[in-house]
């Protein structure tokens, strides 16, 4: 996240982030304090039951990006990715 977190701020005007915690046991105390441990600026919450299965989350760590047509346009699992990732996500994302 951390990558992500030093690019978004070029696009959190232009594109509605959502950092969602797919931990059943977390509670939105427990995620609003790491959000502030880590320094993350977009909103966190946990997940709802049905997003998970919705979504096809398996795993934590996973990220999903839904274009403004609820497309689903970029999914990777547990890992880093780069910041070219990253920049043509968010461009996609922001592209008309």
């Amino acid at each position: 996240m951390r990558r992500l977190k030093e690019i978004y701020p070029d696009y959190a005007d232009q594109v509605a982030f959502l950092g969602v915690d797919a931990d059943p046991s977390e509670n939105a105390d427990r995620i609003r304090s790491y959000k502030e441990s880590q320094g993350y600026i977009w909103p966190m919450a946990p997940a709802e039951r049905d997003m998970l299965r919705n979504y096809n989350i398996l795993r934590q760590a996973s990220k999903v990006a839904v274009d403004r047509n609820g497309i689903i346009i970029f999914r990777a699992g547990y890992g880093s990715e780069s910041e070219e990732t990253w920049r043509k996500t968010f461009e996609t994302l922001v592209s008309p």
